[in-house]
């Protein structure tokens, strides 16, 4: 599932922040993909709507690198996959 999910992720890089490149879980999202506060905000924004999901403050302080971000995702995914 995770890889599926780096795919989807990286994607959403392409289409929303016109990322080029491969998406690798160890890149940090500020210091190697050089992300602004915008297009973290745009990131975070296209992420939710892409898996239906909500990102709080909390988790978002939380994520630093792609793998943050993808454990995070899939960690969320889950829990509303078994929660109705």
């Amino acid at each position: 599932m995770s890889d599926v999910l780096l795919q989807q992720l990286a994607n959403i890089a392409h289409r929303e922040l016109d990322y080029q490149g491969p998406l690798e879980r160890s890149q940090r999202l500020v210091e190697d993909l050089r992300l602004d506060s915008l297009q973290l905000l745009t990131l975070a924004t296209a992420v939710e709507d892409h898996f239906l999901i909500c990102l709080d403050e909390d988790d978002e302080s939380s994520i630093a690198t792609v793998d943050d971000l993808l454990r995070l995702v899939q960690r969320k995914v889950l829990r509303r996959e078994h929660d109705p």
